[in-house]
């Protein structure tokens, strides 16, 4: 679970005292995004783990960190819904556009489009956060579906890899809304 941070208001500063809906959610605070433990970036396929923000299992979407250490064709992809990224560290490009993804930049994608992501043979670590609505579709390179990736896959590959590392599969469990 999130840790708080001890500190102290400026003098006569006070919070809202109005208490929050009796059946709301709690906020997710999360303070260390970069985590230094490595157990808490979920592999997902070789060179390519994900590390989970917010698991939003009512909305249908999630927020992840994307980390690539690998160049090359990453995956061929349909997005269900809109997906918003925000590239962190080194760059990547899809192979359909004539765009690229740098350091700090950011770009909405539109449901229905079509990507085959690429990251630059001098790219030695990509770290995006995507916040992903809906689902991907994988594709072959005949355009036929291979495979899907949704909020509840996240959450089975999360619950198994931090069960395998030792934090536990209720692990997980902290980044679902």
């Amino acid at each position: 679970m999130s840790r708080s941070t001890a500190r102290s208001h400026p003098p006569g500063l006070v919070g809202f005292r109005v208490p929050i809906p009796r059946f709301a959610a709690p906020e997710l605070v999360i303070p260390e995004v970069l985590p230094e433990d490595e157990r808490q970036w979920v592999p997902q396929s070789a060179n390519v783990w994900f590390r989970p923000l917010m698991l939003n299992v009512t909305q249908g979407y999630f927020v992840n960190i994307l980390r690539v250490r690998k160049t090359g064709v990453l995956s061929r992809h349909r997005h269900d819904g809109p997906v918003h990224a925000h590239v962190l560290k080194g760059r990547w490009y899809y192979l359909e556009h004539e765009w690229t993804a740098t350091e700090g930049s950011y770009a909405h994608e539109v449901p229905g489009e079509v990507h085959t992501l690429y990251v630059p043979d001098d790219v030695s670590e990509m770290m995006t956060l995507f916040h992903v609505t809906g689902a991907y579709t994988y594709l072959n390179g005949e355009g036929m579906p291979v495979g899907h990736e949704d909020v509840f896959t996240k959450i089975e590959a999360a619950a198994q890899h931090y069960e395998t590392v030792g934090l536990g599969e209720d692990y997980v469990k902290q980044f679902i809304r």
